[in-house]
């Protein structure tokens, strides 16, 4: 016998009650103003005290001058909070450059984690060198290069538990004078979802451009607007869970280049965190939509009868009090 789209609705709703007891995630709508952190969802604290991570890190010998004149203004203790790394993750981390973050990653999973440290072939030439220098004697033991572009990552499907993009997305749109390309943009971002496990995190921090700036303006300025990321990243298939400004300025006028003097090192950055859906609440969205689907057919149905039964009453002129 087929089942009344009331009956449908029932079924539907104490199937998603059930979705919902298995720890669906209820999340808000983001920010429309960056904050210092503004969580779409309740999380749990940390338990990881993230100053003595930092504070372990910057102080290694080790690294260079270098490395250190950037500690102050790149906020590595904000930047692990913000990032929720924790002992043990194995980290995607794209566009690594000469290893500033790697650095502090490989100290915040410590032993038991991993981290990839990717970067495109056309950058060695710029960074080669003090990746080496990083490297050597096997310093940091649990961190491995990946040379590849955007588009197609060396690693194995739902295999990170946090991904990380750092001054980075702009670089999909930058066109070098021979013509090639760092990745494709909707492959990029469907490549980052491949490999984030069930309910991890994609953290992107970039350079801000003006608010409807075109994608053109990563390869004119090297910067992007943050509404090109999030849109990507939402139709990749990530949500957005938090944003941040703690690397934000004021200062910048955000329309012009970002190796220009008078702002390079401190440009203007957007900071965004987002979240692979888990299998339970991809499934609840999913149950969600159907029982929505189902109470607009209900009503249609019961507009259509409302609509029948008024053309077979008679009417009403002309009838006998």
């Amino acid at each position: 016998m087929k089942m009344t789209s009331v009956g449908a609705i029932g079924a539907l709703l104490a199937v998603g009650v059930l979705i919902a007891g298995c720890g669906k995630k209820e999340t808000a709508a983001p920010a429309e103003q960056a904050g210092a952190e503004t969580p779409a969802a309740e999380e749990a604290a940390p338990a990881v005290d993230y100053a003595a991570v930092a504070a372990a890190s910057v102080a290694d010998p080790a690294r260079s001058a270098e490395d250190r004149d950037a500690d102050e203004r790149r906020k590595p203790q904000v930047a692990l909070e913000f990032f929720q790394v924790a002992p043990g993750m194995t980290v995607f981390e794209i566009e690594a450059g000469s290893g500033w973050y790697t650095e502090l990653l490989s100290h915040a999973v410590g032993p038991g984690g991993a981290i990839v440290m990717q970067n495109p072939e056309g950058f060695l030439p710029f960074v080669s060198e003090q990746i080496e220098a990083r490297l050597a004697d096997n310093r940091l033991a649990n961190v491995r290069q990946s040379i590849s572009n955007f588009d197609q990552f060396d690693a194995a499907d739902e295999s990170a538990d946090l991904i990380t993009w750092v001054q980075g997305p702009h670089e999909l749109y930058y066109r070098p004078d021979d013509g090639s390309s760092l990745g494709d943009p909707s492959a990029a971002f469907a490549e980052i979802h491949r490999i984030a496990k069930s309910g991890g995190a994609f953290i992107v921090i970039d350079h801000s451009a003006e608010a409807g700036a075109p994608e053109t303006t990563g390869h004119d300025l090297h910067r992007i607007d943050r509404a090109i990321v999030i849109a990507m990243a939402e139709a990749a298939g990530f949500q957005l869970e938090a944003e941040s400004d703690f690397l934000a300025n004021a200062e910048d006028p955000r329309t012009i280049p970002v190796f220009d003097p008078a702002i390079r090192g401190h440009t203007d950055q957007f900071a965004l965190r987002f979240r692979k859906p888990t299998d339970a609440e991809r499934r609840g969205d999913l149950y969600e939509e159907e029982i929505r689907a189902a109470q607009l057919e209900d009503q249609r149905q019961r507009d259509e009868r409302e609509a029948e039964e008024e053309r077979e009453s008679p009417p009403l002129i002309g009838r006998r009090k």
